[in-house]
């Protein structure tokens, strides 16, 4: 068995505080731009699910902004409960928006066009997302905060919409598919409530800190009660740090 090291240091502890908070002002760049342009190129093409592109990227912005404020106080863990409450509630409001007029759209409120700029947009999107992603997930897991970690779930997310959407504008383009549109919002939809979920139940795992010290996967399951009811940050914290 692989021996941990015993907790964080207070200079390595302050590098991944800083690190998270270069990827949270990494990603609300990325994300302002992106929604400008989501929004802008959806309203002209009628667009569901670039309409939602767009709209999940104003949510990424507060996500990431809730974040940034609970480690620019003092004690960061003592604002994770309402970090992950924020982005809980990013998640469903995503959800709720994108499901209405997706809905709409399959009743015949109106037929998407192709969107030459949304294509690009969900293409760059499908190759920056991962990165800012991967690096806030990895950062968080170490540092224990697990509203970073939900925050690079939300980032992730992205992805998925990316992809999604590529899909979508592509076989609406090609193919003249326009309910592929409102489909492809309708997966996001319902893959923003499972993450919304997932991060509202976030405050009934164990402390980061348990995790850590645990010695064993198994024990630390028990220890961290990561049920149907906890996110996946706490217990891969401990699978992380090994």
């Amino acid at each position: 068995m692989t021996t941990l090291t015993l907790g964080i240091s207070p200079t390595r502890r302050a590098l991944l505080s800083r690190r998270i908070r270069w990827f949270v002002a990494a990603t609300i760049t990325y994300n302002v731009i992106e929604a400008v342009i989501a929004l802008i190129a959806g309203s002209k093409a009628s667009s569901t699910a670039l309409i939602g592109f767009g709209l999940d990227s104003v949510i990424e912005v507060a996500s990431a902004a809730a974040v940034a404020w609970q480690f620019a106080g003092r004690d960061p863990e003592a604002r994770e409960k309402t970090a992950l409450r924020v982005i809980a509630f990013s998640f469903f409001g995503l959800a709720a928006f994108v499901t209405i007029d997706a809905v709409r759209a399959l009743l015949g409120s109106g037929e998407a066009e192709h969107s030459t700029v949304g294509l690009v947009l969900a293409a760059v999107s499908l190759a920056v997302m991962p990165l800012l992603s991967y690096g806030q997930r990895r950062t968080g897991r170490e540092l224990g905060s697990r509203s970073a970690v939900a925050d690079s779930k939300q980032t992730l997310l992205c992805t998925y919409l990316s992809a999604v959407l590529l899909v979508g504008l592509g076989l609406n383009s090609l193919f003249g598919w326009s309910w592929a549109d409102p489909i492809a919002g309708l997966v996001i939809a319902a893959v923003a409530v499972r993450e919304g979920l997932e991060a509202w139940r976030g405050d009934n795992c164990c402390s980061p800190i348990a995790a850590v010290f645990s010695e064993d996967k198994a024990e630390t399951a028990d220890s961290c009660s990561c049920g149907p009811g906890c996110t996946d940050a706490c217990c891969a914290t401990a699978a992380d740090s090994r």
